[in-house]
């Protein structure tokens, strides 16, 4: 079988997966050669069925013809940024894209959203190769089955960089696009500096009077992990006024969850700088914790309020009045704006007047009723934690040290892809092989030696579950009121304060 010719080829890809026709295939080819730097056309090695070869293979094959001949460092380009550019070809424009979802909204959310996440991931805008390298795993655990993913698809974030970049308005201001997540990212070409966005699409619509933009995440931790960002660049606030977008979002779309990270640094996300919730079509283990204790919050009759069997001190309420949640829950987040208790380290409010409170909301709508789940934050630090109290503390960092964000608290571990080459290294030394295991986990593996039976059948297991359960702690360390008797006291005397019934 000849081998086939690799603009035709990628061409009858871009015909197949898109509106163009066979009638624009001479156009479509020479496009792709004029991106690429080729002025002859050449054949795929290797690859000798039209039919069977992927897409993505063949996009491999252009971008490194394209560093062969040097085209990428004559235009100053990278093999993500072409790459982009070539698969943009499979994508609608953005006003035919948002006519598209808006007419399959008329048939269902489902069906506008189908349409979305499917045209995301033919175009690889959604890096459905780059996701499946990740390590992910179940453990359970006394909160029930946590999930934990080695993030191979993405950098590591340093949390002191975070919050030096909500302080660093001036320079956000002056680059564009002024954020990653700006609206101006649609059609962006990128830099050497900066992700290609060439491919990229967003669908506007109106949450609380403002427009705000649906769009899909590059690199999802879950099933259709989408992002809603707001069309103004303001730093994120959680208070009744995103709340209420929380639960008109879930109203227009009730198949998807949507939470917010809480709004101050340490415990708050990646990006604090520009206004955003994440949301998705998937149920995350928080979502199936039961509540240990309910309660009663005078003045809000709701249908059923409680606290959650929960590592992190989380209060749900639900009901199927809009209006009665954010009242209840307007009122249990401004009792904690304020609330200390010192014992605990709990302090609402540094000498400076700084704002040390808040919380991580996460909405849903399930069997005919909304949910709404409030997670309580404090980013207090001291001499013992100067990463911050209530954060992971330093004997689980060599596993976990970053933020504990929204996906997170939710019991989705992202953990950073060090630990893949450093976890298989405290295997060997568990094996007694030769190893170069790191210095900060040598505690942790002599603690495993000596509580478990180990062998090459079992180690991968051990090591994996040892993992889930340290993510379970780091959990723990985040929470305001632990799960201990000093802690529960604490929760109980919060709860009064609130004016809670029996």
């Amino acid at each position: 079988m000849a081998e086939i010719d690799l603009f035709t080829a990628f061409a009858k890809k871009i015909i197949a997966e898109s509106d163009y026709t066979t009638d624009d295939e001479i156009y479509l080819v020479n496009q792709i050669m004029g991106l690429v730097g080729e002025t002859n056309h050449i054949t795929a090695p290797h690859l000798l069925d039209n039919d069977s070869v992927t897409t993505l293979a063949l996009l491999d094959q252009l971008t490194a013809v394209a560093e062969k001949n040097g085209t990428l460092a004559l235009r100053q380009m990278n093999t993500d940024m072409l790459g982009a550019q070539l698969m943009n070809f499979i994508v609608p424009r953005p006003s035919q894209v948002r006519k598209m979802f808006w007419e399959h909204y008329q048939q269902s959310p489902r069906q506008a959203t189908d349409y979305f996440f499917d045209l995301s991931q033919r175009s690889n805008y959604i890096k459905t190769r780059e996701i499946s390298q990740n390590i992910s795993y179940p453990v359970d655990t006394e909160y029930g089955t946590l999930q934990i993913t080695i993030n191979l698809s993405k950098p590591e974030k340093d949390p002191k960089a975070i919050a030096a970049a909500l302080k660093n308005k001036s320079q956000q201001q002056s680059q564009y696009p002024v954020s990653q997540l700006a609206k101006e990212n649609e059609g962006y070409w990128g830099r050497l500096d900066y992700a290609a966005r060439t491919n990229h699409r967003v669908i506007p619509m109106i949450l609380g009077h403002e427009k705000w933009y649906f769009q899909y995440s590059p690199y999802a931790y879950f099933n259709e992990h989408a992002i809603v960002l707001s069309e103004n660049l303001r730093p994120m606030h959680v208070d009744r006024e995103n709340l209420s977008r929380l639960l008109e979002f879930v109203s227009k779309f009730p198949e998807y969850f949507i939470g917010s990270n809480a709004d101050l640094p340490i415990v708050g996300g990646s990006i604090l700088s520009h206004d955003h919730f994440q949301a998705g079509r998937y149920e995350l283990p928080m979502a199936k914790a039961v509540m240990k204790e309910k309660i009663a919050i005078a003045g809000c009759d709701l249908h059923e309020a409680g606290i959650l069997n929960w590592p992190m001190t989380t209060i749900r309420l639900i009901d199927d009045d809009r209006e009665k949640l954010l009242n209840a829950a307007d009122k249990i987040m401004m009792a904690w704006q304020n609330y200390d208790d010192a014992s605990l380290s709990i302090r609402a409010y540094g000498d400076d007047g700084e704002r040390h409170h808040t919380v991580t909301p996460i909405v849903r709508f399930r069997s005919g009723h909304y949910e709404v789940d409030l997670v309580l934050r404090d980013n207090n630090t001291s001499d013992a934690f100067p990463d911050g109290i209530f954060h992971p503390h330093p004997d689980v960092q060599h596993i976990k040290q970053e933020n504990i964000g929204l996906i997170e608290v939710m019991g989705l571990a992202i953990l950073p892809p060090r630990l893949k080459t450093e976890l298989a290294e405290v295997a060997q030394y568990l094996l007694g092989n030769d190893n170069n295991i790191a210095e900060k986990h040598q505690a942790w593996a002599d603690a495993l030696k000596q509580s478990e039976v180990i062998n090459a059948n079992n180690v991968t297991h051990i090591v994996q579950q040892s993992v889930g359960h340290i993510f379970s702690r780091v959990l723990e360390d985040a929470g305001v009121f632990k799960n201990d008797q000093s802690g529960q006291k604490g929760l109980e005397k919060f709860i009064k304060q609130i004016e809670v019934g029996e």
